[in-house]
């Protein structure tokens, strides 16, 4: 399914090895990695139906087309929306299946949700998936909300954020285009980057709003290290998805603003039939 379609479920959500090693490397020396040798991995959001049907087999598809690391969603915060099957797996058997994969699973995106009350439960999903991230997908508000409706969901965020880095994680923010509108003046995003504690709050850019005029690697190069992790996608000038390296970005320049973003991971998240030749394309760059 298209990612687009993640949107249209975002009010649902809310009432609802080698790889993990990287994240502790310092900055410094990232910076100097070649993008090859940061595993790519991939969001199992496009991929929810058939990896509910399948799991071990959709990750093994997955790993055999260039993959080493995916980034899950919570189960229970998307049990309406296609992970529903997977709510009755025990944590400890889901680690066992992606790593049986030959895949690790630093990241998982929640709900907004479960940043609130749940969130005690989540962390120690969180722990015994392995995970280093725990990323909010969205802050799901409604398209007539204010910049202190956001600035309020924010505040929410850093004091959930805070609890997650006493647990040893990273709490993160996902965009969608939502927030690439402007309200009172002020563009949604730039709002939302002071409002975030930078330290407890980094955030995962998806290329995607590159279809409303806005580059990942401008949003790097404004906020060096505010960024944790990227979704990747590419798009032709008249917003049609193509594998990544078939479009409009200029995917030497994105790789290369990342690193002064801070960004540590990266996940393909497109149709299923673009992961493949978007792989190749990644890998074949230095």
């Amino acid at each position: 399914m298209r990612i687009i379609n993640r949107r249209n479920f975002l009010g649902k959500i809310a009432g609802a090895g080698a790889a993990l090693g990287l994240m502790h490397l310092p900055s410094s020396l990232l910076a100097h990695a070649r993008r090859v040798d940061i595993p790519l991995g991939f969001q199992t959001f496009p991929i929810r139906e058939i990896l509910a049907k399948d799991f071990a087999g959709t990750l093994k598809m997955m790993a055999a087309q260039g993959y080493q690391l995916t980034e899950m969603c919570s189960p229970k915060g998307y049990a309406d929306i296609g992970y529903g099957p997977l709510v009755s797996m025990k944590t400890s058997d889901m680690l066992k299946i992606i790593e049986d994969s030959g895949l690790g699973c630093p990241s998982c995106h929640f709900g907004f949700a479960e940043f609130g009350d749940p969130l005690d439960e989540r962390i120690a999903f969180a722990h015994e998936l392995g995970l280093s991230q725990m990323i909010c997908s969205s802050f799901s508000l409604p398209r007539e909300a204010g910049l202190s409706d956001y600035q309020a969901a924010a505040d929410k965020l850093n004091i959930a954020a805070e609890k997650i880095k006493k647990a040893g994680m990273q709490a993160g923010f996902h965009n969608h285009d939502m927030e690439f509108h402007q309200l009172d003046g002020q563009l949604i995003y730039d709002v939302l980057m002071k409002r975030f504690d930078p330290d407890l709050v980094k955030m995962q850019f998806q290329t995607e709003v590159i279809n409303l005029g806005y580059k990942a690697s401008s949003y790097f190069n404004k906020y060096p290290g505010r960024f944790i992790s990227s979704h990747l996608s590419d798009w032709t000038a008249d917003k049609k998805q193509v594998p990544v390296g078939q479009g409009v970005i200029d995917w030497k320049e994105f790789f290369a603003a990342a690193r002064t973003g801070g960004v540590r991971n990266f996940f393909v998240e497109m149709d299923l039939d673009k992961f493949k030749d978007s792989a190749r394309y990644i890998h074949s760059l230095a």
